[in-house]
């Protein structure tokens, strides 16, 4: 902490609600300033996110409807982070499951906080080489509806820029790939 900083004080904290990926805490504090007030705050144990690289240099993505939006987004193969799960072992059983290719080079990019405004979701991020087809298809699960899509960095920055929808983790990760990818 910097020398001189007061943390807010932590005068209650009630659960709202428990779901099975994240939990929804509303949190009373007393701020240094004297004022107190509520904040609210989603729990989420973190996830792993793969950015996979064919030997071609195509990026393997999916396309996935996403009930919030109400649409379909493109995103890189990520998951939840399992109770005193690795986060590698997370994105390496991930990326089998919604891509059906298995990665057998393995480098971490980075990790950051997803939403820092109203969540302490962190990522994880990795590039994901040296990767192999399997002979089985992917397995989704079922609130899952996902379309594996091959593109090109240059194919991927474009539909950034040009609006379509991909979404946060994804771009964050594609800019920490960057410098590992032929563009």
């Amino acid at each position: 902490m910097p020398l001189g900083y007061e943390p807010p004080q932590l005068i209650k904290q009630r659960l709202a609600y428990q779901g099975r990926k994240f939990r929804f805490d509303v949190n009373h504090f007393r701020l240094p300033n004297g004022t107190e007030g509520d904040w609210e705050c989603i729990r989420h144990p973190g996830g792993a996110l793969a950015v996979p690289v064919t030997s071609e240099g195509q990026l393997v993505l999916l396309r996935q409807y996403r009930f919030a939006t109400q649409g379909r987004i493109l995103e890189f193969p990520a998951g939840t982070i399992e109770p005193l799960e690795d986060p590698a072992d997370t994105i390496k059983r991930e990326i089998e499951e919604e891509t059906g290719y298995r990665a057998h080079k393995w480098e971490k990019l980075g990790e950051f906080f997803l939403a820092p405004g109203y969540s302490d979701e962190i990522i994880y991020a990795f590039l994901a080489q040296d990767l192999e087809l399997l002979e089985k298809p992917p397995h989704q699960d079922d609130d899952e509806d996902l379309e594996t899509v091959l593109m090109t960095p240059e194919e991927l920055e474009k539909a950034i820029l040009t609006g379509e929808p991909v979404d946060a983790k994804s771009i964050s990760s594609f800019f920490l790939a960057r410098p590992f990818l032929k563009i």
